[in-house]
């Protein structure tokens, strides 16, 4: 069941992706992804190039793919090993959300993150106490290809 579905979402990204992201699967293994997003152009992370590792669990749909930056990102909900903190690949995961929406949902966490859940306290701390500092010295602490 689980590879029917990775097939209909594979199709499904060819013929409408999300916008400023692509996905698809490293080399034969289609539980294993790669994901690329595009900074968004509304949030200090334009101009960058994000990837992504996938992994599909044998029980896909119903349970959620496992999702890592593997590139180097500062935000409160994302920590150094790449981990995302984000509801919808834990908690509230339901087989009818598809990794299109997954991509979607962590380019709208690169626009507003939640400081409330963080991944990484300090950073959420800066964020939540002194925005605007936060966003001045961002670039300090994001890959040079930002700066």
């Amino acid at each position: 069941m689980a590879l029917k579905r990775i097939n209909k979402e594979l199709e499904d990204l060819k013929v409408d992706p999300p916008a400023q992201c692509s996905a698809g699967p490293v080399a034969d293994d289609l539980f294993q992804w790669q994901a690329t997003i595009m900074g968004p152009s509304d949030s200090p992370y334009q101009g960058g190039v994000f990837f992504l590792t996938i992994f599909f669990p044998s029980d896909y749909p119903f349970k959620p793919p496992k999702v890592a930056f593997t590139t180097k990102i500062y935000h409160p909900n994302i920590n150094s090993n790449g981990s995302i903190c984000l509801d919808i690949l834990r908690s509230q995961w339901s087989p009818a959300l598809t990794l299109s929406k997954v991509l979607l949902s962590v380019c709208s966490l690169l626009c507003d993150p939640n400081p409330d859940d963080p991944l990484v306290p300090e950073i959420a701390h800066m964020y939540k106490t002194d925005k605007e500092n936060f966003w001045e010295t961002f670039p300090s602490h994001v890959p040079c290809f930002l700066c």
